[in-house]
This record gives structure tokens, C-alpha cells and sequence, in this order.
């Protein structure tokens, strides 16, 4: 039991997950109940605010809680970037990505790339997937929701890892999509409460914003940091980020299905805008409350440890066991969302296309079910080899891993939706010596010549110049293919009556203008 806990905290855990699980059982069993469900895209019943809260839910992980409170601490608000930035991949899946998506009626992005390229490119960009959420979703986030557990409650890291992999199951394999979309309107408005008070009593006791701004470097207030800097060289986020955010936001099946599983277009690409709404506040949220450590708290030798030494001392008793059940509320969303799309890649595009497609639904169901039981045992031994690695910082450890999965499948999602002669041996080929290449260079910069004993260039250059050499190699070949394509113009165009409407192009200018505002008035300082 950790000295900081009281009993009144533990009631207020206790009392939290029993609403959750009820909440969750409710949404699944008693409401809507019926056999042909369709778990993996809550059957095409996502409004707008559940979409955007959706999305936000499964990007705000205890990792980023902590991974972007530590950055917030040494560097200020320069990860903001990650956030801000991350508006023109957004928009990019509104405008040009879901219109084609919900046009082809897909239940997974495999699947839209099959109609695309064939079966082959289905195949192996099922397994590319299910292997990508193994890793970048379930394995490092478990790991990071592992330590703050550990830190937290004093548990040891297999057992927080497997207490937190049962909740997260249980809401996955109970209610598919539906229970994690409703639970995390619910969650996320409670984390946006927590995080602000913790915000607001954190400034207070700092003297006020103007005192926190007095008492750190100019350089902390910047989003574009000198080329010759050591950590975020603007060039390196400029030129790498966008790699990044093009999988992220645009291919990625744990982001994108909340899109979806739209009742329409418009409500996808409402959510999508509310989304961009919604990461605006990672900085005052997430970032900020590593400043105002820095402030408060500047003989902190941890950095990993500034969210939770806000928590701890700022916090009084019950408030300290609300903070942790949101942490733990954020992970459940992660993991659960993460385990949902796991299930549905699998089945759907592996099991149901190669080995049974006249399985039942009921079938499909119980499959799906077996792969989040399958998938969470095997995300925790994945967790505990990554615990095996000491020595790499939490935030550039997730952000490098993330940017040497994306090249690829940024290449062939962008050339596969927006040049209608690229082949499918270019895509095929991209996927599979383009992976090997990009992974194997993460591995050798992680792993087998670290980056801090070996000089290599930035994490985010590196994927750009991945990225710059594949989307080379799918032009050639395409160009040489003697196979020409067959053409794609009725999956690729955007059906005229699909355009958005006003509202959608005045909520997204609008957004425009307060991004450029915002990169305006944080730097020169």
C-alpha cells in the first residue's frame, strides 16, 4: 500500500471501476441486445462527440500523462508539435481519406487496400497491422501504464501490467466497440476535469502564469527550436513529423475506427474536426503541468516522475485516488480500443477472408472474443521484454518506435489512394523489404548501436529519409510494372453528393486560424 493513499482513495477507486464495469456491462447485455451486433463498428452508431472523444481516448494514454509532463519539464512546450501539428493529417483524413473509406463500405483499412490492390496487399497489410498493435499499441503502452502503476500502488510491473490487460479485455471482448466508445465519452470528461484541476492548483501555488514564464528559459516557450538543437530541431519536425502523422491519423486502424463506425460522413468528419479541437489541449493539460514542475519542483531528478510529483503533492486526500483511477481509466481506453482492433483485423481480414468466409456471426464473435484473450497474454510478455530495455527516455522511445513503423504504410496509402497507376507490386514490395528496411533501422538505432553512444541523425529525419527512398522505389516500379493497374477511378473518386457541406468547411477554417495563431504567438521568445 503506498504511504500517499488513503482509505478514503481507495474507496473512490473501488466506487470508480464498479461504475465503469456496471456501465460497461449494461451497454453490452441489457441495451441493444441482439445477435447480429456488429461489435467491431458499434453498427454504424457513432455521433460526432463520441467519434472525436474516441479518438482522443485511445491517443491519451498514461503514457503520454507522463511521457509529455517529463518532456514539459526538460524542454518546455516544444512536444506541443506532436499535438498541434498533427491538424493537417486530420483534416487530410476528413477531406480526402474517410470520404473514400465510407464510401467503399469497409470494416477494416486492409480491407479498403484489398478492393485497392488485391488480396495479396489485404494479406499482408492484415498481418502488418496486427503486428503494429501488438507493438506500438498494446505492448508500449501497457509498459508505460506498467510503470506509473508501479510507481502508484507499489505493485510489482507483471502484475500492474496484468491487471490493467484484464479490465481493458473485458470491455474489448464483452461489448466490442459500443462499451469503449460510451465508457470513454464518460472517461475523457472526467480526465479533462482532473487534468485541468491539477492545472490550475499547480499555477496557483507557482505565483500565476506570468511567474511560471519569469522563472523558466525563453527557449520553454517556443514551438520551433534552432536547427543545431540538440532534442526537437524545427527542420527534423517539420520534414518528420508529417511521416508520422499520415499513419497515424490516416491508416491506422486503432484511429480510424472510430471514423469508421460513423453514422455518415458528416458525423466523421465532425469528429475528426472535434478531435483537432480536443488536441489543442494536450499542451495546457499534459505539458504544461511538467513546466509548472520545473517551477515548483526543479531538484526533481526523475523527469518520468514530474506528473506524479504534481499528483502527490498538490492533490489532497480523495483527489489523489481520483487522479489515479482517470490514469487508469486512459489506459483501460488505450488497451481496450487497441484489443478491439486487433480482434477485428484478425477476424475479419485474416480469419473470415482466408479460412472461413461463410462463418457465422455468431462464429465471427466468438473468434474475435479468442483473439483478445490470445492477444492480451501475449502483449504481457511483449511488455515485460520491452521492461528488459534501460537506459531510453519514455516520450522519444514512443515517438521513434511510432516513426519507424510509419514509412511504410504512409507510402502506400498515400500513392494507393492518391495516384490510381500505382501497381500492387509496388505495394507489396514497399510492405515487405520497405518494412524490413525501416524496422531494421529502428532496431539498429534502439536497440543494437543506441543512439546516445553512436551519432545518428534525428529519429524524425531518419523516417523522412525512409519515406523519401520508398516513395522512390513505388515510382519506379510502378513505372517499370509491365502489369498495368487496373483502374480504381470509382473506389478513388469522392462522390460528388459526399463533399462537405458548410458547416463541416467553417468548423475546419475555423481550426485553421487558431492553429496558425497559436504557432505565431509561441515562438520568438
Amino acid at each position: 500500500m503506498h504511504t500517499f493513499l488513503e482509505p478514503i482513495d481507495y474507496v473512490v477507486i473501488a466506487a470508480y471501476l464498479f461504475i465503469l464495469i456496471a456501465f460497461g456491462y449494461y451497454i453490452s447485455f441489457v441495451k441493444d441486445k441482439g445477435n447480429n451486433e456488429n461489435i467491431f463498428l458499434a453498427s454504424n452508431t457513432l455521433g460526432w462527440t463520441s467519434i472525436g472523444l474516441n479518438m482522443w481516448g485511445t491517443n491519451v494514454g498514461p503514457s503520454m500523462l507522463i511521457a509529455s509532463a517529463s518532456v514539459g519539464f526538460t524542454s518546455g512546450i516544444v512536444a506541443g508539435n506532436f499535438a498541434w501539428y498533427a491538424f493537417i493529417f486530420i483534416l487530410l483524413l476528413a477531406m480526402v481519406f474517410s470520404p473514400r473509406y465510407l464510401g467503399a463500405k469497409v470494416l477494416t483499412l486492409p480491407e479498403f487496400m484489398g478492393k485497392r490492390f488485391g488480396d495479396s496487399t489485404r494479406n499482408i497489410l492484415a498481418w502488418y497491422t496486427v503486428i503494429t498493435i501488438l507493438i506500438s499499441w498494446l505492448s508500449l503502452t501497457l509498459f508505460a501504464g506498467g510503470i506509473l502503476v508501479k510507481q502508484l500502488l507499489d505493485m510489482p510491473m507483471y502484475l500492474s501490467v496484468i491487471l490493467m490487460v484484464v479490465l481493458s479485455a473485458f470491455f474489448a471482448a464483452a461489448g466490442g466497440l459500443k462499451a469503449i466508445a460510451y465508457t470513454n465519452v464518460f472517461q475523457m470528461l472526467l480526465l479533462i476535469a482532473v487534468s485541468l484541476l491539477l492545472v490550475v492548483l499547480g499555477v496557483n501555488k507557482a505565483g500565476g502564469l506570468s511567474a511560471i514564464y519569469t522563472n523558466t528559459p525563453g527557449s520553454y516557450w517556443n514551438l520551433l527550436l534552432p536547427a543545431d538543437d540538440k532534442n526537437y530541431p524545427w527542420i527534423a519536425i517539420l520534414l518528420g513529423y508529417p511521416i508520422m502523422g499520415v499513419w497515424f491519423w490516416c491508416t491506422d486502424q486503432s484511429m480510424v475506427q472510430s471514423v469508421l463506425g460513423a453514422k455518415n460522413l458528416k458525423e466523421g468528419q465532425l469528429g475528426a474536426n472535434f478531435i483537432g479541437w480536443l488536441k489543442i489541449l494536450d499542451v495546457p493539460l499534459f505539458i504544461l503541468p511538467g513546466i509548472v514542475c520545473f517551477v515548483l519542483f526543479p531538484q526533481l531528478k526523475n523527469p518520468d516522475e514530474a506528473y506524479l510529483t504534481m499528483v502527490t503533492q498538490l492533490f489532497p486526500i480523495g483527489l489523489r485516488g481520483l487522479i489515479i483511477v482517470v490514469l487508469i481509466a486512459a489506459l483501460i481506453s488505450t488497451i481496450g480500443s487497441a484489443l478491439n482492433s486487433l480482434s477485428t483485423v484478425f477476424t475479419m481480414d485474416i480469419y473470415v477472408k482466408k479460412y472461413q468466409p461463410n462463418a457465422s456471426q455468431t462464429t465471427i464473435k466468438k473468434t474475435g472474443r479468442l483473439v483478445v484473450l490470445f492477444g492480451s497474454l501475449l502483449s504481457i510478455f511483449i511488455t515485460l521484454g520491452i521492461d528488459s530495455i534501460k537506459g531510453l527516455n519514455l516520450f522519444d522511445v514512443f515517438q521513434s518506435v511510432l516513426g519507424f513503423i510509419a514509412p511504410p504504410m504512409s507510402v502506400v496509402f498515400l500513392f494507393g489512394v492518391l495516384w490510381n497507376k500505382t501497381t500492387t507490386k509496388a505495394a507489396n514490395f514497399v510492405l515487405t523489404f520497405g518494412t524490413v528496411i525501416s524496422l531494421g533501422t529502428g532496431v539498429l538505432y534502439l536497440w543494437v548501436f543506441p543512439n546516445g553512444t553512436y551519432n545518428w541523425p534525428h529519429f524524425l529525419l531518419l523516417s523522412f529519409y525512409i519515406f523519401v527512398a520508398l516513395s522512390i522505389l513505388a515510382f519506379i516500379i510502378t513505372v517499370i510494372d509491365k502489369n498495368s493497374q487496373k483502374d480504381h477511378q470509382a473506389l478513388l473518386k469522392i462522390d460528388p453528393a459526399a463533399k462537405p457541406d458548410f458547416q463541416v468547411k467553417f468548423l475546419w477554417f475555423l481550426l485553421t486560424i487558431v492553429m496558425i495563431a497559436l504557432y505565431i504567438f509561441f515562438n520568438g521568445h
